[in-house]
């Protein structure tokens, strides 16, 4: 289909040549040679009216004036039409059409002003030979360039209706998408914060309610009531995010690498037994990268707690060296987390309505960094979490693209 106006324009100019050279030989007397030239000269800019029509109708009306003043050197019997022959009408017209369906109203208004006071000024000057066809190209150009012109408008209208309707489309479901965001932020304000606070308070203020409470129930109570208020300050991180309408990232900071220790030391003193290691150089690794596996690693101790308390855990973090890290992007961040079958298997677990979310976060906090995620149970009726992170983010498509 794009190739049709090209097909079009081609096939008209082949045909208008001859005919208009055979015209101008035939019917006025001008010269074989002659009368080629102007065929081509009026014609063949046509070719250009596909994609620049200004162009092409500076060069017609040239090539048509020329045409113009040899025809006065014509015989005036029997009588032709002067000073526009009718193959010159006819192409002109098409010109018109094609301007008047590309350029601007003003542009428009100019070339018909032009077309006007060129008609009438070789009408006056070929008095005695003028046949009319001036005023007659003044009239039909006139309404070619105005039809077209209406029909050029009508158009942009619509085509502005179109984007305006995809603008305000875009425009409702960004904001049906920030209502739901707020909708969920209000009910995780109004439910989960509210009872992440009341564990705080209540943690706070046990060693004073509870008289005789030994030492280290006391300890435990701290540990809760620390534990819920960093909870606490994530949930409310997380009302913020949602509830604003800016979402080019987080500014809070954000835990890394160096806050795994704090997180093993809260799992063990939720009655498992984990164990960390960190092997390679951590430190001045990506933070999306250290973001992720410090989530993974939080989801994966937090399933053992929810779903084996008590099993024997194992956290393994492997970092390529510094003499590898040119290479990191083959090799990346390697975090394992490896727990036992829960000492008490026939003991309920804290939680059996688990819906496989957090597996799923998991699995796209991996696709975000361009990582890898493989998990699963153990023969020994333990659980496996293990994850790649390349310390490069993935390229994109376009990125890959040579330049």
């Amino acid at each position: 289909m794009r190739s049709l106006p090209y097909v079009l324009a081609f096939g008209f100019v082949a045909t208008l040549i001859p005919v208009t050279a055979q015209v101008l030989s035939n019917d006025y007397g001008v010269n074989g040679a002659v009368s080629g030239a102007l065929a081509v000269m009026q014609s063949a800019p046509l070719l250009l009216a596909v994609t620049r029509p200004l162009a092409a109708w500076w060069i017609v009306i040239v090539g048509d004036t020329l045409g113009a003043l040899v025809l006065l050197g014509a015989p005036t019997e029997p009588v032709r039409p002067w000073p526009w022959t009718a193959m010159v009408i006819v192409g002109y017209l098409v010109l018109c059409l094609a301007l008047a369906l590309r350029e601007r109203r003003r542009t428009v208004v100019a070339v018909w002003c032009v077309t006007v006071a060129l008609s009438l000024a070789l009408g006056f000057i070929g008095q005695d030979r003028s046949e009319g066809t001036n005023v007659l190209l003044i009239v039909l150009s006139g309404t070619v360039l105005l039809l077209g012109t209406a029909v050029r408008e009508r158009a942009d209208v619509q085509r502005k209706l179109a984007e305006q309707e995809t603008i305000s489309e875009a425009e409702r479901s960004r904001r049906t998408l920030l209502e739901e965001r707020t909708r969920i932020a209000r009910e995780l304000h109004d439910v989960v914060a509210h009872h992440m606070s009341v564990i705080t308070v209540q943690a706070d203020s046990a060693p004073y309610r509870l008289q005789g409470l030994p030492p280290e129930a006391a300890r435990e109570f701290g540990s809760i009531a620390v534990t819920a208020r960093e909870s606490l300050a994530e949930m409310r991180r997380l009302l913020g995010v949602l509830r604003s309408e800016e979402t080019k990232g987080e500014r809070a900071p954000q835990p890394g690498l160096d806050r795994l220790e704090q997180l093993v030391e809260a799992t063990v003193r939720a009655g498992v037994p984990t164990e960390l290691s960190v092997e390679g150089e951590v430190d001045g690794l990506p933070q999306a990268v250290q973001l992720s596996a410090y989530r993974i690693v939080q989801e994966a101790l937090a399933n053992v707690v929810r779903h084996a308390p008590g099993a024997r855990t194992t956290v393994s973090v492997t970092a390529p060296a510094a003499s590898a890290k040119k290479k990191a992007v083959l090799k990346g961040l390697t975090v394992l987390v490896v727990n036992g079958p829960s000492p008490a298997p026939d003991g309920p677990p804290l939680e059996t309505s688990g819906t496989g979310h957090g597996l799923i976060g998991m699995r796209e906090r991996v696709r975000l960094v361009g990582g890898s995620l493989d998990t699963g149970p153990l023969p020994d009726g333990g659980f496996r979490v293990a994850a790649t992170l390349p310390l490069k983010p993935p390229l994109k498509e376009k990125d890959s693209e040579p330049s």
